[in-house]
């Protein structure tokens, strides 16, 4: 082998034990880096498993908050600080909520329900129907997410979201948690605690304090298994879509409403 061919073949067996980064131009003077590793991290998401929830709204305790906060620790929400000088009333406009404590009225009764609202993982959801940058993507596990790295602030998910389930950070995230990465100027919403997911475990935060409390008023699970505790808990009794006039088929379904 010649002095030519030897230095080829070392290129060729360094390129192919480091890991190889491509450049994709996005846009005009914008580059996105892709990192190419030799070993994947996990296996691929598939649509073999449909994450869904069954919240039954009769079990919710009047004043109760757990599934909030336990989503709010759980994401660093709770990090979020208030802007000096801001009023109280604008803060509490603005903070972002992924789960949000809604009382529904029957009129015809007057009885209220307290109803947790949170995005709904549509299999249709018109969030990524709308968004201008792929940023709001579905995954084939049925969970809906939006990549901070492509969201440009537009709020076009917003508006189309029919559940008001998405909130924009309009300020500055100094603290924040690795599992979670929060910007300003970027939408966000709940995600069915998809770090935990994508680690092996099969909870959400917002599940497991509701069960602490005694409630158990949050069931979750993989839809597409009929013997998960979700689907035997759908198939037992009925339940409902918020909005099913949409058709969207929604991964979070509600009794008791």
């Amino acid at each position: 082998m010649n002095n030519t061919q030897d230095t080829n073949q070392k290129r060729r067996q360094f390129l192919l034990k480091g890991a190889a980064v491509t450049a994709a131009a996005v846009a005009p003077g914008v580059m996105l880096h892709t990192a190419v590793v030799a070993k994947p991290l996990g296996e691929a998401v598939t649509d073999a498993v449909r994450w869904g929830m069954l919240i039954d709204a009769a079990k919710c305790a009047d004043g109760c908050d757990s599934c909030v906060q336990a989503c709010n620790d759980e994401n660093g929400l709770d990090l979020l600080q208030k802007p000096q000088g801001q009023a109280e009333d604008l803060w509490d406009q603005q903070i972002p909520k992924w789960i949000r404590n809604v009382k529904v009225k029957d009129n015809l009764s007057g009885h209220v329900t307290n109803l947790p609202m949170m995005c709904q993982h549509c299999e249709e959801p018109p969030c990524v129907d709308v968004c201008p940058t792929t940023a709001s993507f579905r995954r084939a596990d049925g969970i809906v997410m939006v990549d901070r790295h492509l969201c440009i602030g537009c709020r076009y998910c917003m508006m189309a979201c029919p559940y008001k389930a998405r909130s924009f950070v309009h300020d500055v995230v100094e603290h924040k948690l690795t599992r979670a990465p929060r910007g300003k100027g970027c939408v966000e919403s709940c995600n069915f605690c998809v770090h935990r997911l994508d680690d092996g475990q099969t909870t959400t935060a917002c599940q497991d304090a509701c069960a602490k409390e005694g409630h158990d008023a949050i069931t979750f699970g993989d839809l597409n298994d009929p013997h998960s505790e979700v689907s035997q808990a759908l198939k037992e009794q009925s339940s409902t879509q918020i909005r099913a006039d949409l058709k969207l088929n929604t991964g979070v379904r509600y009794r008791g409403v």
